[in-house]
């Protein structure tokens, strides 16, 4: 670190092309749409846009695992919107959420369409919608709350924070990779600590907090994540890993895991799902021309 360049910030910040590293072909510093294109809309009461990134799993998770329940209003269309080409800034996808990220619910089941977006809200509306994976009230209610916003607040650290500078920036910068893999490994003794008390986060049941947190921290410590599972020593996480496991052993969360995935295996790659049987049939493994 006592080699790099000192930075002196200017008085006004003005972009450059290297902001974002990876990411910098779609990262401005405005909103809004950048291009005319609108939405999608398949015959299922529930729309969904958005990418198998840990907050795109989050709402498929859900979705499925309401539909295994027997909640047949849960049947949904997903449509894919391939965030590195700038699908996110159509005009369509910017009326649904202006904050231009996945995942995008529109709800077509009342007289007027419902958007619903940032993954918390949807998570927390499709709950009260169908009366499931979240307690009606008191203590219980709040503890999922609670832990549901500690995995929202706590993203920015892991994602944003962590995973961009230990995986995708353009230089590694020992600084910010120490300081947040510190907080990420703080977060996941925080978790485990829960875990060493509790079954699954929010208590006995299984919830919509579970639903929130194991794509990233249980992706985490299953290796999925930024290849920093060795780096963050994730094994010592026990309590973690038993829940990781636990809820990966969930049919509901393997499908919904599939749901707009365009990467690793092509037989875990469900690019739009639109009915249920399109596990079985639209995968890209059967829907790839023969090599």
């Amino acid at each position: 670190m006592a080699d790099a360049p000192a930075y002196t910030p200017p008085k006004v910040w003005t972009p450059n092309k290297e902001s974002g590293g990876r990411f910098a072909s779609i990262n401005r510093p405005v909103s809004g749409p950048t291009h005319e294109k609108e939405l999608p809309v398949g015959r299922h009461p529930l729309q969904l846009y958005s990418l198998a990134t840990p907050n795109g799993q989050k709402v498929t998770i859900l979705l499925e695992e309401l539909l295994a329940l027997g909640h047949a209003g849960a049947e949904y269309d997903a449509w894919l919107i391939r965030i590195g080409e700038g699908d996110q800034f159509g005009s369509g996808f910017v009326a649904a959420n202006p904050n231009s990220k996945i995942p995008a619910l529109v709800d077509r089941s009342g007289a007027e369409p419902v958007r619903v977006f940032e993954s918390g809200a949807i998570l927390t509306y499709l709950a009260e919608k169908f009366g499931a994976f979240l307690p009606a009230g008191g203590a219980a209610r709040a503890e999922c709350l609670s832990w549901l916003f500690w995995q929202m607040g706590s993203a920015p650290y892991l994602g944003g924070g962590f995973g961009h500078f230990y995986a995708y920036a353009p230089t590694k910068i020992e600084y910010a990779i120490d300081r947040f893999a510190m907080e990420t490994k703080r977060l996941l003794d925080v978790l485990d600590k829960r875990l060493g008390e509790s079954e699954y986060v929010a208590g006995p049941d299984y919830t919509i907090a579970d639903m929130a947190i194991w794509p990233w921290y249980g992706g985490l410590a299953k290796g999925w994540l930024y290849d920093a599972a060795e780096f963050l020593s994730v094994q010592d996480y026990r309590n973690v890993q038993r829940w990781a496991d636990a809820v990966y052993a969930r049919p509901a969360v393997k499908r919904g895991r599939m749901v707009n995935r365009v990467s690793g295996d092509p037989a875990s790659q469900l690019h739009e799902r639109h009915e249920a049987g399109d596990f079985e049939t639209r995968t890209q493994d059967k829907l790839a021309p023969p090599g």
